[in-house]
């Protein structure tokens, strides 16, 4: 059996993405052999012209369709798709990811608005989650990006982002 073969077979059956240290113990290559793997499948699916692809981000690596087929997809599945973010929900969510993890009543306080429906689209889409809760009165629940929010805008980690300058 090839490392690609095994690696492959690991990325498509999982569904998901799958952490580079866990296909490092299970196929017995370091973390850099395993990355230079998965980047010559990535390689060859890109050549020619998969229907496959496979993307990194953070320390996970995961199999998807290729963006090229993404329509034939949706139409052959019946998938609808979503509408994009609102304003509302854009500024909610650059707030979190700059600011992770964050609480509801600090979003609201930067906004300057109540960002209820906002909050419950990004929860609805997976692009946030609740991480835990504040040491602070009431112990306010804790709001944090999720992997969905890194594929959504095609980064790999959070580093990706791009600098803001904060004007007083």
């Amino acid at each position: 059996m090839s490392y690609e073969g095994k690696i492959e077979a690991i990325l498509f059956a999982a569904g998901g993405p799958v952490k580079l240290k866990t296909l490092s113990e299970v196929v017995g290559l370091s973390k850099e052999e395993i990355v230079d793997v998965v980047n010559k499948l990535k390689e060859y699916y890109n050549m020619e012209n998969r229907g496959l692809d496979i993307i990194f981000f953070e320390d996970k690596v995961q199999m998807c369709t290729n963006d090229n087929y993404g329509e034939i997809v949706r139409q052959a599945l019946g998938l609808e798709i979503k509408q994009g973010l609102s304003q509302a929900a854009l500024e909610v969510l650059a707030i979190i990811a700059y600011n992770q993890p964050i609480t509801r009543a600090e979003i609201e306080r930067i906004r300057g608005v109540k960002s209820d429906k906002a909050m419950n689209t990004l929860l609805e889409y997976n692009l946030i989650k609740e991480s835990g809760r504040a040491l602070s009165a009431g112990r306010p629940i804790l709001y944090t990006t999720t992997e969905d929010f890194l594929k959504y805008f095609g980064i790999k980690s959070l580093k990706e982002l791009p600098q803001i300058e904060i004007t007083p």
